[in-house]
């Protein structure tokens, strides 16, 4: 039953990973020399594809010098959902329709770090039943916890295929009395991953977005090119993404799993909180803000989750 769950986790791993290497993705303007073309205001390395015009002097000078044709492309506030040539699946599905969202909230709000949040919002709460559902399987499981703690030690020395038989029976009995299924957290860890990279790209993609402003942020500055500029306000936004992302982890870790396991699960959270804070120093601002509020709303929930099985 175990080796059957994990054959079927690696097909959905191989499908994704199909799926994103075989369409079409972001590229990076390059100069004549093969350098990526930089936005010295937002220090941002501009993208070839967009998907729409940009509004800036500066950035449609500098896609003009590179060759590109920006006229044949529709303003952004008139953007449709498959605007443009077809690129593949992933933009087709993921991409296009989340930029043409992005766009239409931004320009019902006139700013678009608002739409930013709206969208990852309506983004969340359209996937809460998936995500509520992780949530209630991990505290299911740390109940479980000192039963499955119990059946380890039983079978500890018994390697024989019986034993092994009876355990894997014994286990799926626990699973049923705590109502857990080990697959539905993967799910929603399996859908995170395409919505980010399509929320990544969607907004590298749009002028609209990377040439706003947002409370005193640049959107499409990073935090490297905002302290560089002496814009020390860009400090709150890695702080912001080390803490949401560090609690975020620690809420979601610890549910079945040994003395030894919560040790490494505690290390494994501290190094990708470390990872994606150094990771955060080159992310725009809009990007960032998209990571805080996705992580809050996984903190929010899992702590409303938890006070109802308590």
């Amino acid at each position: 039953m175990k080796k059957k769950k994990v054959k079927n986790f690696k097909k959905i791993v191989i499908m994704l990973f199909l799926v994103l290497s075989l369409t079409g993705c972001t590229t990076i303007l390059k100069d004549k020399d093969g350098k990526a073309v930089q936005n010295k205001t937002t220090g941002q390395n501009l993208t070839k594809n967009i998907l729409c015009q940009p509004s800036e002097k500066e950035t449609i000078k500098l896609y003009k010098q590179n060759k590109v044709d920006i006229d044949k492309l529709p303003k952004c506030s008139e953007m449709k959902v498959l605007s443009g040539n077809y690129e593949g699946i992933w933009t087709t599905i993921f991409v296009k329709p989340l930029a043409w969202v992005i766009i239409q909230i931004g320009e019902l709000l006139k700013n678009y770090g608002l739409a930013i949040i709206v969208t990852t919002l309506l983004i969340r709460l359209i996937t809460m039943p998936f995500t509520k559902k992780a949530a209630l399987q991990s505290e299911n499981l740390k109940k479980a916890q000192p039963e499955l703690e119990r059946l380890e030690k039983k079978y500890k020395d018994k390697t024989d295929q019986n034993s092994m038989l009876l355990k894997n029976q014994e286990m799926l009995g626990i699973y049923k009395k705590y109502e857990i299924n080990p697959m539905s957290s993967c799910l929603f860890s399996m859908l995170q991953i395409p919505l980010f990279f399509a929320f990544y790209e969607a907004m590298n993609r749009l002028p609209s977005i990377f040439e706003s402003n947002f409370i005193g942020f640049q959107l499409g500055t990073t935090p490297v090119t905002g302290l560089s500029q002496g814009n020390y306000i860009y400090i709150l936004i890695i702080v912001l993404v080390i803490l949401t992302s560090y609690f975020s982890f620690k809420l979601n870790s610890g549910a079945s799993m040994s003395e030894d396991q919560a040790k490494q699960m505690k290390m494994m959270t501290n190094f990708m909180t470390i990872f994606i804070g150094i990771a955060a120093l080159t992310l725009s601002a809009g990007i960032a803000i998209y990571w805080i509020i996705n992580s809050s709303f996984t903190i929010l929930q899992n702590l409303l989750v938890k006070r109802r099985k308590a």
